[in-house]
């Protein structure tokens, strides 16, 4: 059997395979695999995964997640070893899982966009070219946090009309002084303003916010997209909410640049399942 991880900090969706069959779905929270130790990733696995899954033979890991890179890895590979006597463990990015689950065995371009944004050249079986996404505040184009951002300095900065600015501060009960002292005093800045990108698909048909919206989108195709040489002859796919919830304008900013958008998924997990399944 397999086991298959999509780690998030918040949440990790784990799901048992017996060949191309579903046997179990379970969820735990979300382990920031940078943050933790591997004793303390260990008991997370043991206390609240293992319950659930000790009655199944587990033949082969597969755990995806982000800030999964180098050393970082193999701590998680011991922590899944000591609770999980499987052959094969393997650990790596949630770039990697969203190119399997988009891409599976084909060449494309994979992108990650919800809370933050990400992009890779995918050849089928590896990552072979990766733009830095350099995280929302050098980057991130398109992601929620820089949505939030862009939304919240147009309101502060009175770009937008002043019945919509003053409906944002309403709806989130925020003001000026709130808003600077959770952005720049309080941590998880980039969940904060990501929070508030809902308020830009309830308002899309207003002009000023599809505008904005659509120059993110744009700003993701120019600094992200593009450095790919054949980002305009191969399917350029994504996977997360924004990127679902905005499809349209997404379609449009990539129609800008001739650019074809491929699969749209919200979370990588059953693409992942078509992957491991075959």
């Amino acid at each position: 059997m397999i086991l298959i991880a999509d780690c998030g900090s918040t949440k990790i969706d784990w799901c048992v395979l017996d060949k191309d069959r579903v046997v179990a779905r379970v969820a735990t929270c979300g382990m920031n695999a940078m943050l933790l130790t591997e004793d303390e990733m260990a008991s997370n696995i043991a206390r609240e995964l293992m319950p659930s899954i000790s009655a199944y033979p587990i033949d082969e890991v597969y755990y995806y997640g982000a800030g999964c890179l180098g050393d970082v890895c193999d701590n998680v590979r011991r922590a899944i070893a000591r609770n999980i006597d499987a052959k094969v463990i393997e650990v790596a990015s949630d770039l990697l899982a969203a190119a399997r689950a988009l891409c599976a065995d084909q060449p494309g371009i994979a992108c990650i966009m919800g809370t933050g944004s990400n992009s890779c050249y995918y050849d089928g079986k590896e990552i072979v070219d990766n733009v830095s996404p350099l995280g929302y505040i050098l980057g991130d184009e398109g992601s929620g946090a820089v949505l939030g951002k862009l939304l919240v300095g147009d309101v502060l900065k009175k770009q937008l009309p002043e019945p919509l600015c003053e409906k944002f501060l309403t709806q989130f009960g925020l003001d000026r002084l709130t808003i600077i002292k959770r952005v720049y005093k309080e941590p998880a800045a980039n969940r904060f303003l990501a929070s508030l990108s809902p308020f830009l698909i309830q308002n899309i048909e207003e002009p000023s916010i599809h505008r904005l919206v659509l120059n993110a989108f744009k700003a993701f195709f120019v600094r992200n997209v593009s450095n790919y040489p054949m980002y305009k002859t191969l399917p350029v796919n994504f996977v997360g909410s924004i990127a679902i919830y905005y499809r349209n304008v997404l379609e449009e900013a990539a129609a800008a640049f001739d650019i074809k958008i491929g699969t749209v998924l919200k979370s990588p997990m059953d693409g992942l399942i078509k992957y491991h399944s075959k």
